[in-house]
């Protein structure tokens, strides 16, 4: 951001720039006897858009990290309070406020989808505080306590260059501990109103902190970065022994005892208060929640029924498919004994991380070579395979990606997880590989960075709908690359999305119908050939982040709806380059304002 723009936008949020209703440009006094231009609505917009990021980001300092901005590496996350609540949702009225108070119909091109989206965005953050997801800040699937040990691995967006970015990390993790002090305060209170995580959860949790409580601070990973230190030339050894010394205090006596404490709260304390149930329905107002969550993941009116309907609907063709394929390789059994030989014959499992990573890595290099028959756009920065770390990798997702950085120092992550081999199929190579990176989520994301006209709030935002029903549509793309010429990786596609058709099933049952774990665990085992220990991690997803989980069929769903919408529109015009382009160059948007955009770009096709 240049210092224009940071001007400006301090001069806005403070109310020091003359609004005038026409679309001119002029200048006015103001009290100080300085002299401003007072701006076009649309100029007045993309300053609004640019001081709600500037200020977001000063409020979420994690997030600023992740995104290149380095102004905050010495602070961690606001404490969990009443008054850091309700000063986050000051925030989003504030600025709702302010965008209700710009003229929409002067506004056109990037700048009305900015505003339609920054009107949405602040509405549904505004219609999310009445929830109490504060009272459970960590679970299983994320928390503080998982990416501040990712940040301070050294292997991830906190930069370890300098010795001042030494002493920031110091200094966050000061923060951090404060945090998680907040962090057993707000659990308290879920104990006391009945909003607490179900028992399963909190035993995942307990392994993850308890891996930090470590006698020898040389094997924690917080330790790595010291690792390094010694070979770093931008630091004059004078500092490396003061910063060594410094930095393994600030392991032995903060961050490591920090652990500790919320490990014995939750051991001691919150498990016994544990739920036996699972599901959001069965909390305070958990019925309207779930639907919040659904509203939110997939920016779309459904309700719970329809998604477990169509759900129930895709596991059945799927099974048709998968039916097809057990008998195109000859197998003579029934089709839950063919499951049973995909999970456990040997010919599909790597013996080592190391070639489970060359084996991604080969996959990488054949679909590089393919993406150019689908796509004109293609991202800068590049992604690497890599496994897992482990330290996270017990409680890890299968695969996922980590984005690059904006600035291109760091490259796009597909990470696959090495923990449990027999987890990771080989006939599930070209679909995941597809779907985390080229061209599912690798390409959406860079993409979106990489594109100059974007305000911020939108290059470094997303919706799930968008992403994942992007990364499951780029899976579907596979034949028209020429992959999965395979059978057994034409099942591993559909095993994939017969994952994400469970899910609409399992995650609505558990959340609007009353589903128990075991239940959802056993419909998974029954209807895919996914490894158990995979299935429980899955459901056990579910049950901590409701509604995220039905966002990838939804959003593929309606992209498809959109491209057969456009080929049946156009016929000999349509150009499937040209229309992933539609879909990828403005980046992530809700599913309404997405329709909306292609169903002008059909119309000006046909001109």
């Amino acid at each position: 951001m240049n210092r224009k723009h940071l001007a400006l936008a301090v001069a806005f949020s403070l109310g020091l720039v003359a609004c005038n209703q026409s679309n001119t440009v002029q200048t006015q006094k103001v009290d100080n006897g300085s002299v401003i231009t007072s701006l076009s609505e649309s100029e007045k917009a993309n300053v609004l858009f640019q001081a709600y990021f500037d200020e977001s980001m000063q409020m979420n300092p994690i997030s600023a990290t992740y995104v290149g901005i380095n102004t905050y590496n010495d602070r961690f996350s606001p404490p969990i309070n009443q008054q850091n609540l309700a000063q986050s949702l000051a925030f989003e009225e504030k600025y709702l406020a302010e965008i209700k108070g710009i003229d929409a119909s002067a506004l056109s091109g990037q700048d009305l989808l900015s505003y339609e989206i920054f009107l949405r965005d602040r509405e549904i953050a505004i219609k999310g505080a009445q929830f109490p997801a504060h009272l459970m800040p960590i679970h299983q699937m994320g928390g503080a306590h998982s990416y501040f040990a990712s940040l301070g691995s050294g292997k991830s967006a906190q930069p370890f260059n300098t010795a001042d970015d030494y002493r920031h990390f110091m200094s966050r993790a000061q923060g951090f501990a404060t945090y998680m002090d907040s962090a057993i305060a707000a659990m308290k209170k879920g104990i006391e109103k009945s909003i607490v995580l179900p028992k399963p959860l909190i035993k995942k949790v307990l392994p993850q902190l308890q891996v930090h409580m470590l006698e020898d601070v040389t094997k924690s990973v917080f330790y790595a970065p010291l690792k390094t230190l010694k070979e770093n030339e931008n630091i004059a050894d004078v500092d490396k022994k003061q910063i060594t010394k410094d930095y393994i205090d600030i392991i032995k006596s903060t961050i490591i005892p920090a652990y500790g404490r919320v490990h014995q709260f939750m051991q001691q304390s919150y498990l016994p208060e544990g739920r036996d149930t699972v599901g959001l329905n069965d909390l305070p107002n958990g019925k309207a929640w779930y639907e919040y969550r659904i509203e939110t993941n997939t920016t779309l009116p459904l309700t719970a029924d329809e998604i477990h309907t169509f759900g129930q609907q895709e596991v059945a063709r799927i099974l048709a498919e998968m039916t097809k394929v057990k008998d195109t390789v000859g197998f003579a059994g029934d089709l839950p004994a063919f499951f049973e030989f995909l999970r456990t014959d040997e010919q599909f499992f790597f013996d080592s991380e190391q070639a489970l990573i060359d084996g991604y890595t080969q996959v990488k290099e054949k679909i590089d070579s393919r993406v150019p028959l689908l796509f004109e756009v293609f991202p800068k920065a590049d992604y690497e395979v890599r496994a897992v770390e482990a330290f996270r990798a017990a409680s890890s997702a299968g695969a996922s990606y980590q984005s690059p950085a904006p600035d291109g120092s760091r490259p796009g992550i597909f990470y696959i997880n090495a923990y449990n081999l027999k987890a990771q199929p080989k006939y599930l190579m070209e679909t995941l590989s597809v779907h985390e990176a080229a061209p599912g989520h690798h390409f959406q994301i860079a993409i979106q960075q990489e594109v100059e006209s974007l305000p911020d709030f939108r290059k470094f935002g997303g919706y799930t709908v968008f992403a994942e029903g992007w990364a499951l549509y780029a899976e579907s793309l596979g034949k028209e690359m020429g992959l999965f010429t395979d059978p057994y990786m034409w099942y591993g596609r559909l095993s994939d999305e017969q994952l994400r058709a469970m899910r609409l099933v399992v995650d609505t049952g558990l959340h609007a119908f009353g589903w128990t774990r075991q239940q959802a665990i056993d419909f998974m085992i029954d209807n895919s050939s996914l490894a158990p220990s995979d299935i429980e991690a899955e459901v056990e997803r579910y049950i901590a982040i409701g509604g995220q989980a039905v966002s990838y069929k939804v959003g593929q769903r309606h992209i498809r709806m959109l491209r057969n919408k456009a080929q049946e529109a156009l016929g000999k015009q349509f150009d499937v380059k040209k229309f992933h382009t539609q879909i990828l160059i403005d980046g992530a948007l809700p599913m309404p304002i997405l329709e909306a955009k292609i169903d002008r770009w059909i119309a000006q096709q046909k001109i």
